[in-house]
């Protein structure tokens, strides 16, 4: 059903859910898992301004942390994962990821977002629903 998994993965509560139900149905499936966590320049370039130098590092060094928490976590469920930590805005990295590892699905956890929030920042589901050419699905429960 699906030969390769993308996992976009940023460490909170909605993206260990997520991890957790992509990584039963790579199981299910046997497919081949690809981890990606991804630093948003946007932000990190805001932090950086703010907080002087260094703060781009720092925004990394933290994100390689949450790509490796993820790999152990798959790893304890008895997958081999290949992990990939990208720099970008995190629809384009997700697209173009998926693109180069020909996912079949990417799953993505669902942050809700007030209004103000998702006008001003607009929905990354939202916007992967539009931009993929393969499978998404949006892991909004606790699934056990």
């Amino acid at each position: 059903m699906y030969n390769t998994i993308l996992l976009a993965y940023d460490g909170s509560r909605e993206g260990r859910l997520a991890l957790r139900e992509g990584a039963t149905l790579a199981k299910i499936c046997g497919s081949k898992v690809v981890l990606l966590a991804i630093v948003d320049l946007r932000t990190t370039i805001a932090l950086a301004e703010a907080a002087g130098t260094g703060a781009v590092a720092h925004q990394t060094e933290d994100f390689r942390a949450i790509l490796d928490e993820g790999l152990e976590r798959l790893s304890k469920m008895e997958l081999k994962p290949e992990g990939r930590l990208e720099n970008g805005d995190p629809v384009e990295r997700i697209v173009a990821t998926a693109a180069d590892t020909k996912a079949d699905l990417v799953v993505v956890g669902h942050h809700r977002q007030g209004v103000l929030s998702r006008w001003f920042l607009g929905s990354v589901t939202e916007a992967l629903n539009d931009k993929l050419t393969c499978s998404l699905l949006a892991a909004r429960n606790d699934y056990s």
